[in-house]
């Protein structure tokens, strides 16, 4: 079992989708799609929600190609990341940051939403949480495999 939630984060060039687990640590639910007016801005909220959620543990979407190496979007990931630790530094708290291959996410976000009938508009708003919720799931589901296996 988890002694804390986790938040998952998938870091976009303008939105920032974040999904929390439930108190278990099973399930990854959609929390918040948080607007990139400006780094800090966006980082803080983070923040915020680390708070809020009491999350010990933020996994967050790590963009590799599909050859498994980093490009141009770990750049921006790494930025809203060191914005992030900076706020979580001022406030005085801590928190685990795991880096968790994204590869396909958002393109399985967009499937399920497709499949629910989702329409265009609310997938546009909708996108970046499920894809934060993929990633956390993920992750978790990993996590399961791992102990279950001793």
């Amino acid at each position: 079992m988890i002694a804390k939630r986790m938040l998952g984060v998938d870091v976009g060039t303008r939105r920032v989708g974040v999904a929390a687990s439930d108190p278990l640590g099973t399930m990854a639910m959609p929390v918040e799609t948080i607007e990139v007016k400006g780094v800090s801005g966006a980082a803080q909220r983070l923040v915020e929600l680390v708070v809020q959620y009491e999350a010990g543990v933020v996994v967050v979407g790590w963009p590799l190609d599909m050859r498994g190496r980093e490009g141009v979007a770990v750049d921006r990931v790494r930025k809203f990341m060191g914005a992030f630790e900076k706020a979580m530094v001022r406030e005085g708290r801590e928190v685990e940051v795991v880096r968790w291959d994204e590869r396909l996410t958002t393109t399985a976000a967009e499937r399920s939403l497709i499949k629910a009938d989702v329409s265009r508009q609310r997938r546009k708003e909708a996108i970046d949480q499920v894809a934060a919720c993929h990633i956390l799931q993920g992750y978790m589901d990993r996590l399961r495999i791992e102990a279950e296996r001793g």
